[in-house]
């Protein structure tokens, strides 16, 4: 896997980080909705039917979910852990919307079990790209964010993997340079001759397009 180390600037990350932001929300939800179960099952037990102890079991399990959810987020929102675990990826803009962006990423799908890489096409809107140019064609340097939704998952691929860009960690255009050059010339060339393809990844279900690896350049063959 290719790391890529810089200093993260996390004061500049909560201003324009949106994979942070939306870790944000999933915990205030989370907190959220465990108090609020949490009032249920206390109204369901003062009720004192039969009936009624058996929806507070369900609420009580729903409020422990929620709050596990709550009190983990904080520790998986920590922009530089988010930074350090993922990998270094190519991403370019595919689509421009005022200041907003459309990226389009190549991700490797597969697990460390797996018999070699499995990439993909994926996209990531975003509203802001702070240290680049918002033009068709702009290179992007991101890292992977890769998660599995339901615990103790089987199978060889990913079940979510996205694209944060390396801009929404740090403010130098030098870390910025250095990373998109650590990324092969193959990868980059890749992306552009399938910008065309990025509308096609925003239809379908899975978020995700998986490459026929028969149909890639030599270098990116497992």
């Amino acid at each position: 896997m290719r790391r890529f180390e810089f200093a993260v600037d996390r004061e500049h990350a909560r201003a324009v980080n949106e994979v942070v932001a939306q870790l944000r929300r999933l915990r205030v939800l989370g907190i959220g909705a465990a108090l609020v179960l949490g009032l249920g099952t206390a109204f369901l037990v003062w009720v004192n039917h039969p009936w009624s102890y058996l929806l507070a079991v369900a609420f009580v399990l729903g409020a422990a979910t929620s709050l596990f959810i709550g009190l983990w987020t904080p520790h998986r929102a920590r922009v530089d852990k988010l930074y350090a675990a993922g990998e270094l990826v190519p991403a370019v803009v595919s689509k421009t919307d005022g200041p907003g962006a459309t990226l389009l990423a190549l991700v490797d799908l597969a697990k460390p079990n797996a018999d070699g890489p499995r990439y993909a096409l994926v996209t990531r809107t975003v509203r802001a790209l702070p240290g680049h140019r918002i033009r068709v064609g702009e290179r992007v340097p991101a890292v992977t964010v890769r998660i599995d939704r339901a615990p103790g998952s089987v199978g060889d691929l990913w079940q979510s993997v996205s694209a944060m860009p390396i801009a929404w960690g740090t403010r130098d255009l030098n870390v910025i340079e250095r990373a998109r050059s650590e990324i092969r010339e193959v990868e980059w060339e890749l992306l552009t001759d399938n910008l065309d393809l990025a509308d096609k990844v925003r239809d379908v279900d899975a978020k995700r397009l998986l490459l026929d690896p028969q149909q890639l350049p030599d270098e990116l063959r497992g």
